[in-house]
């Protein structure tokens, strides 16, 4: 929600949350930006007319507003439903968004598709009513690529959500067999994402005996829903599983390069989205 550092009449600092008001409280300061950054900004704005809103007053004229947030394209085409956690307010297509900032006055003239969290978005914008910047031609594209995938009509979500449910029965499948087997199953990370997926799955400690990861901040702890403990990356070399569950799947490969030594005892990861896979 763009927590703002301020400095007020009497020179001492405080924080304020980003809206209308505080944009009218900038400006009347002389506080206006040539550059306004929102990074992962965007999806946490409970008040999003409000905050687009301000974006305008606190732009100064000939100004640009650039914004990067996860594409909801690829967040349904990969079914990075695990994504979807409370910290999120919204899940933006490029046309809503060009929508929502056209209203307030801003036009999108740009925009870049980036690899981040799964697939994102970064926007360009500037004032409506000052002479236009060329306007890219991944504008249009991009918007004629939404509606030929499907983002304007309902059907895509209905099967959004039976491509979740399936997600769901493929790992409970593999877990009930890998158990069966008497194999060792440990997670990697604690990330937000992770506890969506393991508590939708209604996976608890039976399924998995632990996970690990690298922050101290979060070993000794639990998974909060599941109750499954969180121990250092240590534990792995130590205790060496069957397979390791790789929860923060977006960084998959920068993990199962730290880990590679747990093809040693013939260890393998699991990835569960956007489908199941095993890798050895």
């Amino acid at each position: 929600m763009l927590p703002v550092l301020l400095k007020n009449p009497v020179s001492r600092l405080s924080f304020a949350f980003f809206g209308t008001a505080l944009a009218r409280e900038l400006a009347q300061q002389s506080m206006c930006a040539d550059l306004l950054v929102g990074n992962n900004v965007l999806a946490h704005v409970p008040d999003l007319n409000d905050f687009v809103a301000g974006l305008k007053i606190a732009l100064k004229r000939g100004g640009i507003i650039t914004m990067e947030f996860p594409h909801l394209a690829r967040l349904i085409a990969e079914c990075q439903f695990d994504t979807i956690y409370h910290e999120h307010f919204s899940y933006f297509s490029f046309a809503t968004v060009n929508k929502i900032f056209q209203y307030h006055g801003l036009q999108l003239f740009d925009v870049e598709e980036l690899p981040t969290h799964g697939g994102s978005l970064r926007i360009f914008a500037q004032h409506s009513e000052e002479p236009p910047r060329a306007v890219s031609t991944r504008v249009d594209a991009l918007l004629e690529r939404e509606r030929a995938e499907g983002l304007h009509d309902l059907s895509t979500y209905v099967r959004f959500g039976e491509a979740i449910r399936e997600v769901k029965r493929a790992l409970l499948d593999f877990l009930i067999r890998a158990k069966r087997e008497n194999k060792r199953i440990c997670g990697y990370g604690a990330p937000a994402k992770g506890n969506t997926l393991l508590n939708y799955c209604g996976v608890r400690g039976d399924f998995l005996d632990f996970t690990v990861d690298r922050s101290p901040h979060k070993q000794g702890l639990f998974l909060p829903g599941t109750h499954i403990p969180i121990s250092s990356p240590e534990r792995i070399q130590t205790e060496k599983p069957d397979y390791v569950l790789i929860l923060p799947w977006n960084l998959r490969g920068e993990i199962m390069e730290q880990l590679v030594f747990i093809r040693e005892w013939g260890g393998r990861f699991v990835v569960p989205i956007p489908r199941l896979e095993l890798v050895a």
